[in-house]
């Protein structure tokens, strides 16, 4: 008789919002393993997975001083018996916005936690997992969670779009890399970064309360609201895992799940 197919998930920001609903998604499945990276627990988390049988593990880390974090990731990756998964995924879901407005008027420790959660964070834990990993026979993914801010500019969130264009260009490079070890009959991950859609998250509160002087698309985000043209954060959940199921994923890179 076969054993049941097991699968490994790491979800950084997964105490709330979408890393959240990602960690819930995927913990209704007793097949799956999930390690969550957040500086919070979320306690309810725990009783689900005790309910469905999966396996759940939560790291109180703040990704604002992401190296230490991934040199312990790859110290728990190479102390695990990883052989047993079928597969092996990395989810960069964190991120921080600043309070809305011009890099000027924003406290320089804000702006340097932005890069170092969006950015720096994803490359290095990035980084661990693949080293971590290579030499396990199951499939290896990176799902780098980016948006559409990555990809067209917006007043007053300068640092927010800089680390999702910054997360888009490392997935291509790293792509291109892994591409390069396929081609050498070496063992390649997948990478795709992926832009959400339009959450009904806390991020989209706090762009809503901004003040409209220092944030001029704020009347387009009341708006969103307003026309309940907001995701939920399960609804998004649900789409980006099975956008992550998919057969082809890694062949787009960059890409939307509201495209696929």
């Amino acid at each position: 008789m076969n054993s049941p197919k097991r699968h490994l998930y790491i979800v950084s920001g997964s105490s709330r919002g979408l890393g959240l609903a990602l960690a819930r998604e995927l913990l209704a499945s007793p097949e799956h393993q999930v390690l969550g990276i957040a500086r919070r627990d979320n306690e309810a988390l725990y009783g689900l997975a005790a309910s469905t049988g999966s396996v759940l593990q939560q790291w109180r880390q703040d990704l604002a001083q992401p190296l230490p974090v991934a040199q312990a990731l790859k110290q728990w990756l190479q102390a695990q018996a990883l052989d047993r998964f079928d597969s092996l995924t990395l989810i960069n879901n964190a991120g921080v916005v600043t309070h809305p407005g011009a890099v000027q008027d924003t406290p320089l420790a804000e702006l340097s936690s932005a890069l170092r959660v969006g950015a720096e964070a994803a490359l290095l834990l990035s980084a661990a997992f693949l080293d971590a990993c290579r030499q396990v026979p199951g499939e290896l993914r990176v799902l780098n969670i980016s948006s559409g801010l990555g990809r067209r500019a917006m007043a007053g969130t300068a640092a927010y779009c800089a680390a999702k264009a910054a997360m888009d260009h490392l997935s291509r490079a790293m792509a291109l890399d892994e591409a390069h070890r396929a081609s050498q009959g070496l063992k390649a991950a997948r990478i795709v970064s992926l832009a959400p859609g339009v959450i009904d998250t806390d991020m989209q509160q706090q762009l809503r309360s901004a003040a409209p002087g220092a944030f001029p698309d704020q009347p387009r985000f009341s708006a969103l609201k307003a026309e309940q043209q907001l995701s939920s954060p399960a609804q998004t959940a649900a789409a980006v895992l099975r956008y992550l199921a998919r057969p082809d994923f890694g062949e787009q890179v960059i890409a939307d799940v509201r495209e696929a």
